[in-house]
């Protein structure tokens, strides 16, 4: 009899027992993380940098092009056409070498994104495992959460973290 009682209670104290869910509001985590500021304004910089670049580069190769014009008008037919394909080249090359700095600049600015984001990821792990949740849903864009109790929003609890461990 005591065994048996000892079981069902077991059973009611086990069916009584909730999961722990939280959620986060993943854009605004996102929108407020020191450190995702700091990677995007580094990406605006370097894309400023390279769009001065490229415009003072595309500046002087119009100069240049305007130039052979003026150059060309006292030449032969034969040997224009050469000068022109000597800068139709080097255009190209031109052309070739910012789209690849354009390219390398979008890549490694999708890098630090990405690296960002698995350490948000792993944060969130670490804060479910730490404080007993059985869940912590996303909410927000991407999210599946459409409506949370405002007690359980962690999000300003994670960013609290995150924004402290980026600034040691």
């Amino acid at each position: 009899m005591k065994k048996l009682m000892l079981i069902i209670s077991v059973i009611l104290l086990t069916a009584c027992q909730t999961d722990k869910i939280g959620f986060v509001d993943n854009s605004v985590l996102m929108e407020n993380y020191q450190e995702k500021k700091d990677v995007e304004s580094r990406y605006n910089m370097k894309s400023e940098a390279y769009a001065k670049k490229r415009d003072s580069i595309t500046q002087s190769f119009q100069m240049e092009a305007q130039a052979l014009q003026t150059k060309t008008k006292g030449m032969s037919e034969k040997k224009a056409q050469e000068e022109y394909a000597l800068l139709q080249q080097k255009g190209q090359f031109i052309g070739q070498q910012l789209q690849q700095e354009e390219q390398q600049i979008q890549m490694m600015g999708q890098m630090e994104m990405d690296s960002l984001v698995s350490r948000v990821k792993r944060e969130i792990d670490a804060f479910g495992k730490a404080n007993g949740y059985s869940y912590i849903l996303g909410k927000g864009e991407g999210g599946g959460v459409l409506y949370g109790n405002e007690d359980n929003d962690l999000t300003q609890d994670i960013l609290k973290i995150l924004n402290e461990k980026y600034q040691q």
